[in-house]
Parts: structure tokens; sequence; C-alpha cells
């Protein structure tokens, strides 16, 4: 007989899931891991549906509409793969839920012409290979670990190494904010 050390079996997973950690009042764990096992549920499969089911709860107003929403309808027009444009739709549509670090990071990128093409029509649109390939940067500078002029250089040699015109590196006063994606 062989042997399949190190080789594990199981289904393939259909989702890329994230593990958080939470604390649980003794009472409420027991609660919840009774009402799981009436569901016929793991504990964190019945957790993750209570929070969908919650989300149907929490109203917020979808600044793209002018009207109130909940997260759990919003949830498709919110969610991107991409951390960028992630950002750039929580901004556009409920701006109220940015926390300090995105603010930061949407002032910039709303201001800051290089992150931008320009249509003859006066449209604009970002360059969301700048802002994927400098991700981290924008982050750090979110997280006040790096200043403005900081990442200008790092957007300057972006500039560089693909050979954008050096003469879209400016920042303006004003901020223009964005319409679409």
């Amino acid at each position: 007989m062989s042997e399949n050390k190190g080789h594990k079996k199981g289904g393939g997973k259909l989702s890329r899931s994230e593990v958080v950690t939470v604390r649980l009042d003794p009472k409420l764990r027991y609660m919840a891991e009774l009402a799981a096992r009436k569901q016929r549920r793991t504990l964190s499969s019945f957790i993750e549906w209570s929070i969908e089911q919650s989300l149907k709860e929490v109203l917020v107003v979808n600044a793209s509409k002018g009207e109130r929403s909940n997260l759990a309808q919003m949830a498709e027009s919110l969610w991107d793969i991409s951390s960028p444009k992630r950002l750039v739709k929580l901004a556009q549509k409920c701006p109220e839920l940015l926390n300090y670090k995105e603010e930061r990071i949407w002032r910039l990128m709303d201001e800051w012409k290089a992150l931008f093409d320009f249509y003859e029509d006066g449209s604009r649109r970002f360059r969301w290979e700048l802002l994927d390939s400098l991700w981290k940067e924008f982050e750090q500078y979110g997280d006040e670990e790096i200043t403005e002029k900081d990442l200008g250089w790092k957007v300057g040699e972006y500039f560089q190494r693909t050979g954008l015109p050096s003469s879209a590196l400016v920042i303006h006063s004003e901020p223009r904010y964005i319409d679409e994606i």
C-alpha cells in the first residue's frame, strides 16, 4: 500500500474566504451555536449568514442615486477585486463611510492630474494600471507613512518607466470629483 503523506483530500474551494477573529460573550456564543445547529450549519457558516442578513438592516445614502439603500442591495456596486476601484466606488456612492486613510487617498486621487487620461469631450478616466502598480504606496500615504512628495517621486518614476509625459505630474488645488470609474 502506498501512503500519500502531506496530500490533503477534500473538495475544491468555490471562493476565497477571510479568517476573522472575534470575541463573543459566552452566552452569545452558546446561542449562536444552538442557532447554527438548528439550521444545520457550522458556527462559522451561521456567523457569515448572520452578517449577510444584518447588512439588510444597515441603511446608507447612495450618493450616486440620491436615495437610501441598504448595504446588502449595494454590495455588488461597492465590491471590486481591485482595491483602487473599491475605494473609488465607495467614495462615489457612500462617501460618509470613508475612514480617514481612505479620505486622504481619495482627496489626492481626485486632485492629481497624473492619475487620469483626459479626453477631448472634457471627461477623464483613471489610469488604473498606475494605481494598481503603486497602490501599496498610496496606502502608505493614507497611513501617513510617506508624504505626498514621496508619492510624487514614485509616480514620477512610473511615468519615466512607461514613457508618459511628466507635464501631467501636477496636483490641482481644487477637487474635481469623479463621476464614474
